[in-house]
């Protein structure tokens, strides 16, 4: 008998691909997406740990769900992601509306906890197994159909920054074979792939040996390459201490590979990157910007700050600003430190808040100025947009640039899927605004 499941995901887009394998596992035993949430036999929460008051926004999430559900039968309610690895017991103990309760690592099991969930019966499964999930998740096809698609191929950190809660709900390094990626890989590209972004938590620490063979990120790019159907590759999120120079010399061979690098440094204080246990300095970072503009100076970087983290002077806030001044930081992210349960960090004492939200404002002006003006020198220029998507809302098409800008624009959906050109008519911030010309030369 056909079940109908809603899937609610946060945060990364590693959730966003463990939602859909999750939907590609579920639908063996009779499970259909459900896009109303209103009347549905099983509701999912796929769960972020990495900003602050997360596990209340799970509990606010749940408290709208069970008003929802007021007078009618109760969906299966499941807890998925990292705030269930993290907070597992707590919340089955908290929320008695929640009855499964599974980790990132533990997802290959989810068809069986469904079928066997028994009413009142609590389950709560947080093992890390990343070989059983893959190889699990490798015989089941990646119904995937979007043009832009992500592709997990790597799990986990090994870092163990002081603030981070990563190692903790998404367990050690891993890294799938090669072979499971290519494989998975053509799937993607058969189902109208286009675009395809490379994800892991440490993406550039993909370290795959098989016999005597070592593969590297920079081997899946280039392989990737060999596809004529893919247009574009990307991946995200590295760490500075990967940025290996094989994979810094993709910039300069790999024509597909996007001239966009989203690499987090956090602090441009020495200091502070030592308290945070970033295991790299603000010169090493350096030297990786400048090894990759002097093999593609087409290429931008966009990166993560923390502001106020506990110990931050009125100096290491301007090391930083210093460092934005070196280097243009384009589509950049920036937050005040929030202390993550069972992390280094959270055991600290934290700086005064007014404190942080100056500097914090301070700094976000200067990133967003950089976005503005890095858009704004696109106007009246003709730029190369592969198109993902019709707006559901409104008669215009969706698709990004090389740096991952947002890009809308009045088309034919006969064009989803294609590398066209647009010119750029109008700007702001996050988004550009354009139309279809023909017989212009593409920026």
């Amino acid at each position: 008998m056909e079940k109908k499941v809603f899937i609610k995901t946060f945060g990364c887009q590693m959730n966003e691909y463990d939602s859909k394998r999750i939907y590609d596992s579920i639908s063996k035993i009779g499970y259909r997406k459900s896009y109303d949430q209103n009347n549905v036999d099983c509701y999912i929460l796929n769960t972020c740990h990495i900003r602050d008051k997360a596990k209340e926004k799970v509990f606010h999430e749940i408290g709208r769900v069970k008003k929802i559900y007021r007078g009618k039968n109760k969906p299966i309610m499941v807890l998925a992601g990292c705030v269930a690895q993290a907070e597992n017991q707590e919340v089955l103990n908290r929320e008695p509306y929640i009855d499964i309760v599974i980790g990132p690592q533990s997802y290959h099991k989810i068809n069986d906890l469904l079928e066997n969930h028994i009413t009142k019966k609590k389950i709560e499964e947080t093992d890390f197994d990343s070989v059983s999930k893959f190889k699990y998740y490798d015989g089941i096809e990646n119904k995937n159909t979007s043009i832009s698609a992500y592709l997990t191929i790597q799990e986990g950190c090994d870092k163990f920054c002081h603030f981070c809660v990563v190692p903790y709900t998404r367990g050690p390094e891993y890294s799938r074979p090669f072979d499971q990626i290519i494989n998975e890989a053509e799937q993607l590209v058969k189902n109208g792939a286009k675009e395809i972004t490379l994800l892991g938590q440490n993406v550039n620490a993909y370290y795959f040996k098989e016999n005597s063979k070592v593969y590297r990120i920079s081997d899946l790019i280039n392989h990737l390459d060999k596809f004529s159907e893919i247009k574009r590759i990307r991946y995200t999120t590295s760490h500075p201490k990967d940025m290996t120079d094989d994979l810094i010399e993709c910039y300069k061979n790999n024509k597909k590979l996007m001239p966009f690098v989203h690499l987090p440094i956090q602090s441009g204080s020495d200091r502070m990157l030592k308290l945070m246990n970033r295991k790299h300095k603000v010169e090493d970072y350096l030297d990786i910007y400048f090894k990759i503009k002097k093999f593609n100076p087409d290429v931008e970087f966009s990166s993560d700050f923390i502001v106020g983290y506990p110990g931050e002077t009125q100096q290491d806030f301007v090391d930083t600003m210093a460092l934005l001044e070196k280097i243009r930081f384009v589509n950049s992210f920036s937050f005040i430190f929030s202390p993550r349960p069972g992390t280094t960090a959270a055991n600290l004492e934290m700086i005064d808040y007014e404190i942080a939200k100056k500097r914090l404002i301070i700094i976000q002006e200067k990133l967003f100025n950089n976005q503005i003006e890095l858009n704004k020198s696109l106007e009246n220029k003709k730029i190369k947009v592969l198109v993902e998507n019709k707006l559901s809302d409104q008669n215009k098409l969706f698709g990004r640039n090389k740096y991952l800008s947002s890009v809308i624009f009045k088309g034919s959906e006969n064009l989803i899927g294609d590398m066209i050109d647009v010119k750029i008519t109008n700007s702001n911030q996050n988004t550009l605004f354009g139309e279809i010309e023909s017989n212009m030369k593409a920026a």
